[in-house]
């Protein structure tokens, strides 16, 4: 992989502190965040800031995504608990947004439904006027799958397309773009009420065009949400950076995102899926 220098724009520094107390309120919880697991430029400040994306359903993925710092491998067996430990974290630092992703866990016949429903239920007992975003996989497609997570209610379904589909060969070989629009599309016309959301990275060798077209794609199927981040690669063993994309180019995305019919688009080189999430509900919830 080409060395490229970073540019000044990024420049973030970790709060190692931040980051060890709260990693020591989850490990006693037996709990993950993706924040740890991949690597994400913004913990210290998530962190500093009392927020965290819970991970849940182990912290090995059963897919081999080539941008993506979290180990492939056998996954572990569901922990029960998981659930109500989740929700205890989340009272424990009285959020108002709570964010929970996933490993992609093609093993399990749900895929992990069941146990993101669990969670959701878990939050609301305690934390009954927070909000609710949830960043799932595919699913590989089973709507039986999606209609747990559904009927769970969530205020945000979150699944990302990552990149565009040119790129997925290299970037997403276990996964397709048209299975991903097809989540997304799925989710709101079975619940117009719930905010669809997806995110993409910059900086794989995408071109303008194929930006704006994807851009399309999300709008047609009357996708709510947009993140726009810079993609940085965890290893050399990763996908290739081909370039670092400008603050100003990134607001010229957000622009044309809400131009085109987005309620909310978050772009910039630090943007992550569920980066200011709360940001994004307060949002979208005041312009109602």
């Amino acid at each position: 992989m080409e060395t490229k220098r970073k540019p000044n724009w990024l420049n973030k520094k970790l709060d190692y502190e931040s980051m060890k107390e709260m990693g020591q309120m989850l490990r006693s919880l037996n709990l993950n965040t993706v924040c740890e697991e991949a690597k994400c430029p913004n913990m210290g400040e998530c962190f500093r800031n009392q927020t965290a994306t819970f991970m849940i359903l182990g912290e090995v993925c059963t897919r081999n995504c080539k941008f993506c710092a979290i180990p492939t491998g056998k996954p572990s067996i569901v922990d029960e608990l998981e659930p109500k430990h989740l929700a205890e974290a989340a009272l424990k630092l009285n959020l108002k947004h709570v964010v929970i992703t996933s490993v992609t866990r093609d093993d399990l016949p749900d895929g992990g439904a069941n146990q993101f429903a669990k969670c959701i239920h878990e939050v609301r007992k305690v934390l009954p006027n927070s909000s609710i975003e949830v960043l799932i996989p595919d699913f590989k497609g089973n709507t039986q799958a999606l209609d747990i997570v559904i009927a769970a209610k969530p205020e945000i379904i979150n699944h990302n397309v990552e990149t565009v589909p040119s790129l997925y060969k290299i970037a997403r070989p276990m996964a397709n773009y048209q299975q991903s629009l097809n989540v997304l599309d799925y989710v709101k016309k079975q619940a117009s009420d719930i905010y669809t959301k997806s995110g993409i990275m910059l900086g794989l060798g995408e071109t303008k065009d194929e930006i704006y077209k994807l851009f399309d794609d999300l709008i047609n199927i009357n996708c709510d949400m947009l993140t726009i981040g810079q993609y940085l690669p965890p290893s050399h063993d990763h996908v290739s950076l081909k370039e670092y994309v400008s603050p100003e180019i990134f607001e010229k995305y957000k622009t044309t995102g809400l131009q085109k019919g987005f309620k909310y688009v978050a772009s910039g080189p630090y943007v992550r899926s569920s980066y200011n999430a709360l940001e994004g509900i307060k949002e979208l919830q005041n312009n109602k």
